[in-house]
């Protein structure tokens, strides 16, 4: 499978399992469905992003940090398959292409 940056992936749940993290957001956490991630890929280095579809729990975030900073670089909130979505830059983290379970192609994340 060939990782592309701009994708939606799902990671196994293996990775979590050898990672061991209780920081990162857990596939098929508290019952709920596992998260999609955004993927950029550099040269050989994968990041993976979290991607919710909590926007109005996100924004508040968003709008607390512009009222303390003047500014928010940790989450934004971008349509991605023409829904809201937050993409929280702020959960961000490595992974390799063999933990990597499925892929999926949306047109125009904006």
């Amino acid at each position: 499978m060939e990782i592309r940056t701009g994708y939606l992936y799902h990671i196994k749940d293996e990775y979590f399992d050898v990672v061991n993290d209780e920081n990162l957001m857990q596939n098929h956490e508290k019952g709920k469905k596992r998260p999609t991630y955004f993927t950029i890929k550099d040269k050989n280095i994968l990041w993976f992003i979290p991607i919710s579809s909590k926007v109005d729990k996100y924004q508040k975030i968003i709008d607390k940090k512009v009222e303390k900073y003047g500014f928010c670089n940790t989450i934004i909130i971008r349509k991605i398959a023409d829904e809201d979505a937050a993409i929280l830059l702020q959960n961000a983290f490595l992974t390799l292409e063999k933990y990597i379970d499925h892929v999926h192609t949306v047109d125009g994340v904006h």
